[in-house]
């Protein structure tokens, strides 16, 4: 798997690595996710939205300003939950 902090995100109509994401921008990005949340196949979304609140909690709680500073093993954690990579490495399978 590449590095998953140097990954693009597309948040708050700009692409930031994942590691450059603040708080700020993974709380923006949780509700941006949240919004788009229906029935059907966008249900599913439902999962990666809280994912990503989940994430700005544990930001919260540990008192870090980026994805980055949270280290590279928690951020990989974060990194498939959140699909900044795919879980299990690939979609191409």
């Amino acid at each position: 798997m590449s590095d998953p902090l140097a990954q693009p995100v597309h948040a708050g109509g700009v692409d930031k690595a994942f590691g450059d994401l603040s708080v700020d921008d993974v709380r923006a990005h949780a509700a941006e996710l949240a919004a788009a949340v229906g029935w059907g196949p966008t249900a599913r979304v439902a999962t990666v939205a809280r994912a990503w609140r989940e994430l700005a909690g544990h930001m919260d709680d540990t008192g870090v300003r980026t994805v980055a500073e949270l280290g590279a093993p928690a951020a990989a954690e974060f990194a498939e939950r959140l699909w900044v990579v795919p879980p299990g490495g690939s979609l191409l399978r």
